[in-house]
C-alpha cells in the first residue's frame, strides 16, 4: 500500500480534473482533443504562434486528417482561434482563447491543491 500512498496526490489531481472538466463553462473534450490541446499548450510559451501544419505534426502517430478535424472541433468549441497570416493568407496560426487560458489556469489550481492536500 506504500505505492498507493505515493500516488494519492496524482489521484486527487485526477478527481479535481474531472470536476473541472465537468463545469458547464468548459467544453467537453475527447481524449484526442485533450492531447492535442496539451501539445499546443506546451509549444505556445516558446512560440506564441503555431501554424496549422506545425500543429498537425505534433501528433505524428495520428493521421493528419484526424488532427486537422480535431483542430476544427477545438476551434468550434472556443478553445482555439485562427489567425490568418497578413502576408500569406494560406498560412494560418493557432492561438489560445480566453477559455483555453482559463482552462489551464484551473488545471494549475488543481495541481497545486493536489500537491498540498
Amino acid at each position: 500500500m506504500e505505492i498507493y500512498q505515493h500516488a494519492l496526490p496524482y489521484l486527487k489531481f485526477l478527481n479535481l480534473l474531472k470536476a473541472v472538466q465537468g463545469l458547464s463553462n468548459f467544453p467537453v473534450l475527447d481524449a484526442l482533443e485533450e492531447r492535442l490541446l496539451n501539445s499546443l499548450a506546451a509549444v505556445w510559451p516558446s512560440n506564441s504562434r503555431i501554424s496549422v501544419m506545425e500543429a498537425i505534426s505534433l501528433l505524428p502517430s495520428i493521421s493528419p486528417a484526424t488532427v486537422h478535424r480535431r483542430l476544427k472541433t477545438l476551434q468550434k468549441k472556443g478553445l482555439l482561434k485562427v489567425l490568418v497570416d497578413e502576408n500569406d493568407n494560406r498560412l494560418k496560426y493557432l492561438l489560445p482563447t480566453d477559455i483555453t487560458t482559463e482552462y489551464f489556469a484551473k488545471l494549475t489550481l488543481c495541481m497545486t491543491e493536489a500537491q498540498q492536500g
